[in-house]
Protein backbone atom coordinates (compact mmCIF):
# COMPACT_ATOMS: atom_id res chain seq x y z
CA UNK A 1 0.00 0.00 0.00
CA UNK A 2 2.66 2.39 0.65
CA UNK A 3 4.39 1.78 -2.08
CA UNK A 4 1.45 2.52 -4.32
CA UNK A 5 1.00 5.56 -2.45
CA UNK A 6 4.08 6.44 -3.21
CA UNK A 7 4.11 6.04 -6.68
CA UNK A 8 1.28 7.96 -7.31
CA UNK A 9 2.56 11.01 -5.27
CA UNK A 10 6.19 10.77 -7.05
CA UNK A 11 3.95 11.13 -10.49
CA UNK A 12 2.80 14.15 -9.56
CA UNK A 13 6.25 15.41 -8.24
CA UNK A 14 7.71 13.91 -11.54
CA UNK A 15 5.67 15.93 -13.87
CA UNK A 16 7.33 18.67 -15.35
CA UNK A 17 6.61 22.35 -15.67
CA UNK A 18 7.02 23.72 -18.54
CA UNK A 19 9.11 27.16 -18.34
CA UNK A 20 8.67 28.47 -22.05
CA UNK A 21 11.67 30.27 -23.63
CA UNK A 22 11.54 33.12 -24.98
CA UNK A 23 9.19 34.56 -27.54
CA UNK A 24 10.17 33.87 -30.77
CA UNK A 25 13.36 31.83 -30.20
CA UNK A 26 13.99 29.01 -32.25
CA UNK A 27 14.51 25.36 -30.71
CA UNK A 28 16.95 23.19 -33.15
CA UNK A 29 15.82 19.57 -31.52
CA UNK A 30 16.74 17.39 -34.78
CA UNK A 31 15.04 14.21 -34.29
CA UNK A 32 13.03 13.11 -31.23
CA UNK A 33 14.00 9.50 -30.09
CA UNK A 34 11.43 7.53 -28.40
CA UNK A 35 12.00 4.32 -27.13
CA UNK A 36 8.78 1.77 -26.24
CA UNK A 37 7.97 -1.66 -25.16
CA UNK A 38 5.54 -4.51 -26.70
CA UNK A 39 2.25 -3.54 -24.91
CA UNK A 40 -0.04 -0.74 -23.96
CA UNK A 41 2.68 1.76 -23.03
CA UNK A 42 3.70 1.91 -26.52
CA UNK A 43 0.06 1.73 -28.64
CA UNK A 44 -0.61 5.40 -28.16
CA UNK A 45 2.66 6.74 -29.96
CA UNK A 46 1.34 4.51 -33.42
CA UNK A 47 -0.20 7.42 -35.23
CA UNK A 48 3.23 9.07 -34.70
CA UNK A 49 4.91 6.17 -36.58
CA UNK A 50 2.77 6.38 -39.05
CA UNK A 51 3.16 9.74 -39.75
CA UNK A 52 6.76 9.86 -38.97
CA UNK A 53 6.98 7.17 -41.92
CA UNK A 54 4.81 9.43 -44.51
CA UNK A 55 6.85 12.31 -43.59
CA UNK A 56 3.52 13.91 -41.92
CA UNK A 57 4.62 14.51 -38.29
CA UNK A 58 5.05 17.80 -36.56
CA UNK A 59 8.85 16.52 -36.24
CA UNK A 60 11.14 14.25 -37.26
CA UNK A 61 11.19 11.06 -34.65
CA UNK A 62 13.06 7.71 -34.29
CA UNK A 63 11.58 5.06 -32.77
CA UNK A 64 12.86 2.00 -30.71
CA UNK A 65 10.26 -0.73 -29.96
CA UNK A 66 11.84 -3.38 -27.75
CA UNK A 67 10.53 -6.77 -26.45
CA UNK A 68 9.36 -7.07 -23.10
CA UNK A 69 13.13 -6.03 -21.03
CA UNK A 70 12.93 -2.63 -20.84
CA UNK A 71 16.85 -2.69 -19.49
CA UNK A 72 17.72 -2.10 -23.27
CA UNK A 73 15.50 1.37 -22.93
CA UNK A 74 16.23 2.77 -19.64
CA UNK A 75 20.10 2.01 -20.84
CA UNK A 76 19.71 3.75 -23.89
CA UNK A 77 18.09 6.77 -22.13
CA UNK A 78 20.40 7.19 -19.46
CA UNK A 79 23.10 7.07 -22.10
CA UNK A 80 21.12 10.30 -24.12
CA UNK A 81 20.97 7.42 -26.80
CA UNK A 82 17.11 7.89 -26.51
CA UNK A 83 15.29 11.23 -25.23
CA UNK A 84 12.02 9.36 -23.98
CA UNK A 85 10.68 6.03 -23.40
CA UNK A 86 6.93 4.63 -22.93
CA UNK A 87 7.52 2.17 -19.62
CA UNK A 88 5.66 0.79 -16.42
CA UNK A 89 5.12 3.64 -14.08
CA UNK A 90 6.95 2.20 -11.24
CA UNK A 91 10.28 1.94 -13.55
CA UNK A 92 9.77 5.68 -14.15
CA UNK A 93 10.10 6.35 -10.69
CA UNK A 94 13.24 3.86 -9.57
CA UNK A 95 14.96 6.07 -12.45
CA UNK A 96 13.81 9.28 -11.34
CA UNK A 97 15.26 8.09 -7.56
CA UNK A 98 18.17 6.23 -8.92
CA UNK A 99 19.82 9.52 -11.02
CA UNK A 100 18.59 11.92 -8.77
CA UNK A 101 15.90 13.48 -10.90
CA UNK A 102 18.15 13.19 -14.14
CA UNK A 103 14.47 12.08 -16.10
CA UNK A 104 11.08 13.01 -15.43
CA UNK A 105 8.09 11.97 -16.29
CA UNK A 106 5.81 13.93 -18.93
CA UNK A 107 2.93 11.81 -19.53
CA UNK A 108 0.48 9.18 -18.17
CA UNK A 109 -0.19 6.72 -21.14
CA UNK A 110 -1.59 3.84 -20.08
CA UNK A 111 -4.17 3.57 -16.99
CA UNK A 112 -5.42 0.00 -15.40
CA UNK A 113 -5.05 -3.00 -17.25
CA UNK A 114 -5.04 -5.83 -15.53
CA UNK A 115 -7.88 -8.40 -15.59
CA UNK A 116 -8.57 -11.20 -13.18
CA UNK A 117 -9.26 -14.60 -15.64
CA UNK A 118 -10.59 -17.91 -14.49
CA UNK A 119 -11.66 -21.06 -15.49
CA UNK A 120 -14.12 -23.54 -13.70
CA UNK A 121 -14.01 -21.40 -10.53
CA UNK A 122 -17.02 -18.90 -9.47
CA UNK A 123 -15.23 -15.20 -9.11
CA UNK A 124 -17.12 -11.72 -9.40
CA UNK A 125 -15.40 -10.13 -6.88
CA UNK A 126 -11.72 -9.39 -5.33
CA UNK A 127 -12.96 -10.90 -2.41
CA UNK A 128 -13.93 -14.14 -4.35
CA UNK A 129 -9.71 -14.79 -4.16
CA UNK A 130 -9.76 -15.80 -0.87
CA UNK A 131 -7.38 -18.83 -0.91
CA UNK A 132 -7.23 -19.25 -4.28
CA UNK A 133 -4.15 -19.83 -6.26
CA UNK A 134 -3.73 -16.91 -8.46
CA UNK A 135 -0.88 -17.03 -11.23
CA UNK A 136 0.03 -13.86 -12.14
CA UNK A 137 3.12 -11.80 -14.37
CA UNK A 138 5.89 -9.14 -13.55
CA UNK A 139 6.46 -9.34 -9.97
CA UNK A 140 7.88 -6.18 -8.40
CA UNK A 141 5.85 -3.78 -10.64
CA UNK A 142 3.05 -1.99 -10.65
CA UNK A 143 1.52 -5.36 -11.12
CA UNK A 144 2.03 -6.45 -7.73
CA UNK A 145 1.56 -3.41 -6.03
CA UNK A 146 -1.90 -3.04 -7.12
CA UNK A 147 -3.15 -6.46 -6.68
CA UNK A 148 -1.35 -6.34 -3.05
CA UNK A 149 -2.90 -3.05 -2.41
CA UNK A 150 -7.00 -4.43 -3.68
CA UNK A 151 -6.85 -7.37 -1.81
CA UNK A 152 -5.97 -5.81 1.27
CA UNK A 153 -8.61 -3.15 0.97
CA UNK A 154 -10.79 -6.30 0.54
CA UNK A 155 -9.54 -7.59 3.65
CA UNK A 156 -7.23 -10.21 2.62
CA UNK A 157 -3.47 -10.75 3.25
CA UNK A 158 -2.06 -11.49 0.57
CA UNK A 159 0.85 -13.54 2.28
CA UNK A 160 -1.23 -15.51 3.93
CA UNK A 161 -4.55 -15.66 2.67
CA UNK A 162 -3.74 -16.41 -1.38
CA UNK A 163 -1.42 -18.25 -2.89
CA UNK A 164 0.44 -16.08 -5.51
CA UNK A 165 2.19 -17.83 -8.36
CA UNK A 166 4.94 -15.04 -10.17
CA UNK A 167 6.13 -16.06 -13.47
CA UNK A 168 8.87 -13.36 -14.70
CA UNK A 169 11.15 -12.81 -17.50
CA UNK A 170 10.45 -13.09 -21.22
CA UNK A 171 8.30 -16.23 -20.79
CA UNK A 172 6.25 -15.31 -18.34
CA UNK A 173 3.18 -15.18 -20.60
CA UNK A 174 3.49 -18.40 -21.83
CA UNK A 175 3.89 -19.77 -18.60
CA UNK A 176 1.06 -18.49 -17.30
CA UNK A 177 -0.81 -19.58 -20.11
CA UNK A 178 0.54 -23.13 -20.06
CA UNK A 179 -0.54 -22.86 -16.52
CA UNK A 180 -4.13 -22.28 -16.98
CA UNK A 181 -4.80 -24.87 -19.61
CA UNK A 182 -3.37 -27.82 -17.15
CA UNK A 183 -5.38 -26.33 -14.41
CA UNK A 184 -9.54 -27.00 -14.24
CA UNK A 185 -9.49 -24.55 -11.97
CA UNK A 186 -6.74 -21.76 -12.75
CA UNK A 187 -7.16 -18.19 -11.61
CA UNK A 188 -4.43 -16.06 -13.55
CA UNK A 189 -3.94 -12.10 -12.95
CA UNK A 190 -2.89 -10.67 -16.68
CA UNK A 191 -2.85 -7.13 -18.23
CA UNK A 192 -4.55 -6.18 -21.69
CA UNK A 193 -2.99 -7.96 -24.68
CA UNK A 194 -1.50 -11.09 -22.70
CA UNK A 195 -5.43 -11.73 -21.60
CA UNK A 196 -6.44 -11.53 -24.87
CA UNK A 197 -4.40 -13.86 -26.11
CA UNK A 198 -4.53 -16.40 -23.03
CA UNK A 199 -8.47 -16.13 -24.06
CA UNK A 200 -7.96 -17.23 -27.58
CA UNK A 201 -5.08 -20.26 -26.36
CA UNK A 202 -7.35 -21.68 -23.14
CA UNK A 203 -10.80 -22.93 -23.44
CA UNK A 204 -13.63 -22.03 -21.03
CA UNK A 205 -11.21 -18.69 -19.75
CA UNK A 206 -13.56 -15.86 -18.90
CA UNK A 207 -12.31 -12.10 -18.07
CA UNK A 208 -13.93 -12.09 -14.34
CA UNK A 209 -12.87 -8.88 -12.83
CA UNK A 210 -11.53 -5.84 -14.27
CA UNK A 211 -9.37 -3.68 -11.80
CA UNK A 212 -10.13 -0.74 -12.66
CA UNK A 213 -13.96 -1.52 -12.23
CA UNK A 214 -12.32 -2.82 -8.58
CA UNK A 215 -10.02 0.47 -7.94
CA UNK A 216 -13.34 3.10 -8.67
CA UNK A 217 -14.93 1.24 -6.15
CA UNK A 218 -12.30 2.41 -3.02
CA UNK A 219 -12.84 5.37 -1.50
CA UNK A 220 -11.07 8.92 -2.37
CA UNK A 221 -9.03 6.63 -5.28
CA UNK A 222 -7.38 8.45 -8.11
CA UNK A 223 -7.06 6.27 -11.60
CA UNK A 224 -4.71 3.50 -11.35
CA UNK A 225 -1.72 4.24 -13.44
CA UNK A 226 0.09 1.67 -14.88
CA UNK A 227 2.16 3.62 -18.06
CA UNK A 228 4.39 6.96 -18.37
CA UNK A 229 6.42 8.39 -20.71
CA UNK A 230 9.54 9.72 -19.23
CA UNK A 231 11.69 11.93 -20.74
CA UNK A 232 15.77 12.61 -20.17
CA UNK A 233 15.26 16.30 -17.82
CA UNK A 234 18.11 17.77 -19.69
CA UNK A 235 15.81 17.42 -22.94
CA UNK A 236 12.54 19.10 -21.56
CA UNK A 237 15.06 21.60 -20.39
CA UNK A 238 16.89 22.14 -23.67
CA UNK A 239 13.71 21.94 -25.69
CA UNK A 240 10.56 22.95 -23.52
CA UNK A 241 8.71 24.33 -26.51
CA UNK A 242 9.55 21.32 -28.43
CA UNK A 243 8.17 18.97 -25.98
CA UNK A 244 4.95 21.10 -25.57
CA UNK A 245 4.49 20.45 -28.82
CA UNK A 246 5.31 17.32 -29.21
CA UNK A 247 2.45 16.52 -26.08
CA UNK A 248 -0.05 17.76 -28.30
CA UNK A 249 0.68 15.53 -31.20
CA UNK A 250 1.11 12.52 -28.76
CA UNK A 251 -2.39 13.42 -27.46
CA UNK A 252 -3.86 13.08 -30.93
CA UNK A 253 -2.04 10.33 -31.40
CA UNK A 254 -3.45 8.80 -28.13
CA UNK A 255 -7.04 9.67 -29.25
CA UNK A 256 -7.07 8.67 -32.69
CA UNK A 257 -6.26 5.19 -31.35
CA UNK A 258 -9.12 5.04 -28.84
CA UNK A 259 -11.06 6.49 -31.55
CA UNK A 260 -10.56 3.98 -35.25
CA UNK A 261 -9.76 0.60 -33.37
CA UNK A 262 -9.07 -1.32 -36.61
CA UNK A 263 -7.34 0.56 -38.34
CA UNK A 264 -5.19 1.69 -35.09
CA UNK A 265 -4.57 -1.88 -34.69
CA UNK A 266 -3.18 -2.14 -38.39
CA UNK A 267 -0.53 0.04 -37.09
CA UNK A 268 0.25 -1.22 -34.30
CA UNK A 269 1.18 -4.52 -36.54
CA UNK A 270 2.87 -2.34 -38.66
CA UNK A 271 5.27 -1.13 -36.50
CA UNK A 272 5.73 -4.01 -34.67
CA UNK A 273 3.88 -3.57 -31.43
CA UNK A 274 1.54 -6.37 -31.42
CA UNK A 275 -0.44 -8.74 -33.65
CA UNK A 276 -2.96 -7.14 -35.72
CA UNK A 277 -5.78 -9.44 -34.60
CA UNK A 278 -5.10 -9.18 -30.52
CA UNK A 279 -4.67 -5.67 -30.47
CA UNK A 280 -8.04 -4.80 -32.25
CA UNK A 281 -9.85 -7.17 -29.48
CA UNK A 282 -7.80 -5.77 -26.66
CA UNK A 283 -7.67 -2.26 -27.57
CA UNK A 284 -10.84 -1.35 -26.14
CA UNK A 285 -9.60 -2.84 -22.91
CA UNK A 286 -6.11 -1.59 -23.08
CA UNK A 287 -7.17 2.31 -21.30
CA UNK A 288 -4.79 4.14 -23.61
CA UNK A 289 -4.60 7.74 -22.74
CA UNK A 290 -2.63 11.05 -23.17
CA UNK A 291 -2.47 12.91 -19.45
Amino acid sequence: MKKLIALLLLLCTLAVPFALTACGESEDVGRIRIGGLKGPTSMGLVKIMEDDANGTAKFDYEFTVAGNDATVLTTALLKGELDMIAVPANLASVLYNNTDGKIKVLAVNTLGVLHIAAKGESISSVADLRGKTIYAMNQGTVTEYTLRYLLKKNGINPDTEVNIVWKNGSEAQTEVIAALKTNEKAIAMLPQPALTVAMGKVEGLQDVIDFNDEWAKLPNAPKLVTGVLAVRTEFVMQYPQTVKAFLEEYKASADYVNQNTEEAAALIEEHGIFAAAVAKAALPECSITCV
